[in-house]
């Protein structure tokens, strides 16, 4: 429990030095690695449920060369493959707002430093570099955030992708 609470106090501080951007940051992250993670979970179970569904689908078919048969295939493919697809252009975004996000708080940051030079005249380097911590502080955790979700939706993008793939080799129409 003592553990529990130097952490949060940790995370308090961080949060003070950096802004409340940093709040804002944690949230897309935190949203972005559910998606990412929730994404990783489809993939190990329901889809290979999806995948089976359309292949019996498919194999009842008594023939599977006409036009009619194409068109099939094609919306059995496209079904499966929706399922394979669905939040990755959230999870997409979320990659490239997090920099942003990190933007903002260099704004807000630079803005409080202004504020102290206009208030102070230049005097107080202690609270310009306050502003400035609360200037750099986001830019890094923006920074941080983009790049693990780079990583992940790199990742279940090209597992989607394969995915497709593979269902449109197995649904074969030369039987």
């Amino acid at each position: 429990m003592l553990a529990l609470m130097e952490a949060l106090a940790a995370i308090k501080a961080f949060v003070n030095q950096g802004g409340e951007v940093l709040i804002l940051i944690a949230i897309l992250t935190f949203v972005m690695w559910t998606l990412i993670f929730e994404r990783i979970w489809y993939f190990r179970g329901p889809l290979h449920r999806d995948v089976q569904a359309a292949l019996d689908t498919w194999e009842a078919r008594p023939e599977r060369k006409s036009w009619n048969a194409h068109q099939i295939r094609e919306a059995l493919i496209s079904r499966v493959s929706e399922k394979v697809n669905n939040n990755l252009d959230l999870i997409a975004t979320m990659v490239s707002l997090a920099p942003l996000f990190g933007l903002l708080g260099t704004v807000w940051g630079m803005i409080e430093v202004f504020n102290i030079l206009a208030v102070t005249g230049g005097g107080d380097a202690k609270s310009m570099a306050s502003g400035v911590s609360k200037a750099t502080i986001p830019t890094m955790a923006g920074m941080v955030a983009a790049l693990s979700g780079v990583f992940g939706n790199t990742l279940v993008t090209r597992v989607a992708e394969r995915e497709n793939q593979l269902l449109a080799d197995h649904l074969t129409m030369d039987h």
